[in-house]
């Protein structure tokens, strides 16, 4: 059963940063930026514990999580719901992921284990510009780059905006 679409491969990629939500211990939420979330399968994302103690501890003790990705140009994206388990270095998930973790950060990242979700659900996030305002997505995609790039070249001027 495929879960996972091209359309969802593609803002994982674009995007390059998840958020992955779990249950802390006395039932607070835990939010944690991931830089490693990639699609292993149709059914599966995965995640590296580089430094992740609290994310680590809570999936250990509550396996349930919520990851999700939006690009920010595009202003869409996807919640991903589900299970987690753990691969640890040997097997191929993490031998899959490390060797990308590798590839682009280079030697010497931590690379503790795998987060493997399994997932479960799907929810589309998509801002009220395309429901509410009529937004067409090449054109607010457009807009929202503009945007980051004036406020990178206001900073680099100095322009604190």
């Amino acid at each position: 059963m495929t879960v996972i679409d091209q359309d969802m491969r593609d803002i994982i990629e674009r995007a390059m940063l998840a958020f992955a939500a779990t249950v802390c211990e006395d039932g607070s939420p835990n939010l944690s930026p991931k830089g490693s979330v990639r699609v292993y399968d149709d059914e599966h994302l995965a995640f590296m514990d580089i430094a992740s103690p609290t994310t680590i501890a809570n999936l250990r003790r509550d396996p349930r999580i919520e990851i999700t990705a939006v690009d920010f140009f595009s202003r869409r994206g996807y919640r991903f719901k589900g299970h987690t388990r753990f691969a640890p270095p040997g097997t191929p998930e993490y031998e899959w992921l490390n060797s990308w973790l590798l590839e682009v950060n280079g030697p010497g990242y931590p690379a503790n284990e795998v987060v493997v979700v399994e997932v479960e659900r799907v929810l589309p996030v998509l801002s009220p510009a395309y429901t509410w305002g009529g937004a067409e997505q090449d054109a607010l995609t457009e807009s929202w780059e503009q945007r980051y790039r004036t406020t990178i070249a206001a900073r680099k001027l100095g322009d604190p905006a």
